[in-house]
């Protein structure tokens, strides 16, 4: 999905690492959210509450996943999940354009 319709956006950004991570929360009629955000170039450790699904728009990324020990290379076009109450770890060499879900169980 290119865009989303019926939507609020709230106004003011989420901001991590300094500035290198930043995002907008967009908030659904159903009561779901994503955010949309941007990563410049470095290493970022997350900690997760629900469950996310990370869809990478543009630029590229590599994840070390919960319980394991392989890093993925995550380009625009692809996907990853991630469980919740975990953490992930991401190296962004260039940029991450990414849309985040958060999958409620």
């Amino acid at each position: 999905m290119s865009e989303f319709s019926r939507v609020t956006v709230v106004r003011e950004a989420n901001v991590y690492f300094d500035g290198k991570v930043t995002s907008r929360t967009v908030k659904f009629d159903d009561g779901t959210k994503k955010t949309l955000g941007f990563m410049q170039a470095g290493e970022y450790s997350f900690d997760t509450g629900a469950a996310e699904l990370m869809e990478i728009i543009g630029g590229e990324l590599s994840v070390l996943l919960p319980a394991s020990t392989h890093w993925r290379t995550i380009k625009a076009g692809e996907s990853f999940e991630v469980p919740a109450n975990s953490k992930f770890d991401l190296v962004v060499k260039e940029f991450a354009d990414y849309c985040c879900s958060y999958i409620e169980a």
